[in-house]
């Protein structure tokens, strides 16, 4: 067993059983007080396409935890903040949640530019933390509580912009020159850190590397700039205003590159694919889930088709696509991880916090394979928890040429352990 799991878990299961307001055994139902998760989740601002349909996922799980009995016999009670998709506003959010609203567990906002102020916070406090899709936030942090749901593995900036690269390098010709381009923000620097890596593996040159401010309105000046500069591909790595503003940039001026994408966050939504519409062809990304057979992963359309239709209801994003089947995963490793002494030989809550901080524990992944084709595969650590492995580190999903198919395998689908402070602990 791995030191950083046992650390991760054994502090889940002692918090939970430790908790203000943990009771007997012998209590009704109705007299349990709830097990309290607290977050910030973006509703207004630039980020609330997305962060409205991760909520969705999560009280979707909450109310299917809850019919199944809840968590220790207790209800699930989600306590949240709109943080109004501005870093500024997250450690005062959880601040509050922890020290006035003294939430049992924490898990973050979406996207890295929101999970990345919480963590000073939740070291402080030295809280267990999920992170949902932030990009390497704990590679300066090393902190051994944090749990990743992205799908990147142990060296997440290089991996989150690989797969591009290899089909940008597989183009006839060759491309030889690149444009960087981001938002001068924690997304932005972490995603160009590894494309660098990339763009210096593949031999290319780098003609245009530069970060604009995040509050910039006109990205005309910025695609112009890039025009000028003549490169051969553009790496783009974008939240949704800037993939909007930056495509409708490029549509306007009539910039025509041989090769454009990157990472432009927001093209799987469908609010972003109906504004966008022709804006989109011709781009190249990566998304980590599409209804393809290769990735019908069992319990995925189970949670889709709770979704779908309330989503629907709610006015947010009716496919689901992008956010949502992770969000709702990254509960269920909760949920997972909640230990379930039977109700028969339940003792006391001190005797039994005391047999859960001794019971062993392992690093179970929610894990599920991938394909893009034949003879491909990769890992994901967010899909479904109908299948398990003891694989504790995952892989990027990558939309190769059929060419480029045949003899390429996940850059990180092993089984090694994470240690504390180790690369697995890195995304």
């Amino acid at each position: 067993m791995n030191r950083a799991a046992h650390a991760l878990f054994a502090a889940f299961a002692a918090l939970l059983l430790l908790a203000p307001g943990s009771r007997a055994a012998d209590e009704k139902p109705g007299d349990k007080p709830p097990i309290t998760i607290g977050f910030s989740i973006e509703q207004t601002g630039g980020l609330a396409a997305v962060g409205k349909t991760g909520l969705l996922a999560f009280q979707i799980w909450a109310e299917n935890v809850n019919k199944k009995g809840g968590l220790l016999g207790r209800p699930v009670k989600l306590v949240f903040y709109d943080d109004q998709s501005n870093p500024a506003n997250v450690p005062g959010t959880y601040t509050k949640l922890i020290d006035i609203d003294k939430v049992d567990l924490i898990v973050s906002s979406y996207a890295t530019n929101l999970v990345a102020p919480a963590m000073p916070i939740v070291m402080q406090k030295n809280r267990l933390f999920f992170g949902l899709f932030a990009l390497g936030i704990n590679v300066e942090f090393h902190y051994p509580k944090y749990f990743s749901m992205l799908v990147f593995g142990p060296d997440p900036k290089p991996t989150f912009s690989k797969g591009w690269f290899e089909v940008a390098m597989a183009q006839n010709p060759k491309p030889k020159t690149i444009a960087l381009v981001t938002a001068d923000a924690e997304f932005g620097r972490n995603a160009l850190d590894g494309a660098r890596q990339n763009v210096k593996e593949a031999g290319l040159q780098i003609v245009y590397d530069r970060a604009y401010p995040p509050t910039t309105l006109d990205y005309t000046p910025i695609v112009r700039a890039v025009q000028a500069a003549n490169p051969d591909i553009v790496y783009v790595a974008s939240y949704p205003p800037d993939t909007v503003g930056i495509l409708r940039a490029v549509s306007e001026i009539g910039y025509k590159p041989n090769f454009l994408g990157g990472t432009m966050v927001g093209t799987a939504a469908a609010a972003f694919r109906t504004q966008l519409g022709p804006l989109l062809n011709g781009v190249v990304v990566g998304e980590n889930w599409e209804p393809a057979k290769t990735m019908d992963f069992p319990g995925i359309w189970d949670f889709l088709k709770q979704y779908q239709p309330k989503a629907v209801a709610e006015g947010i994003d009716p496919l689901g696509y992008f956010l949502p089947p992770f969000a709702y995963a990254e509960m269920q490793v909760l949920e997972e991880r909640s230990p379930r002494p039977a109700a028969s030989t339940r003792p006391s809550s001190p005797t039994t916090s005391t047999a859960i901080r001794s019971r062993p524990w392992s690093a179970r992944s929610i894990s599920a394979p991938m394909a893009n084709g034949p003879s491909r595969r990769t890992c994901s650590s967010s899909i479904t928890a109908s299948s398990r492995t003891t694989s504790s580190s995952s892989a990027t999903i990558r939309i190769l040429p059929s060419s480029t198919r045949r003899n390429s395998r996940p850059a990180s689908c092993s089984s090694r352990s994470p240690r504390r402070g180790s690369k697995s602990n890195r995304s």
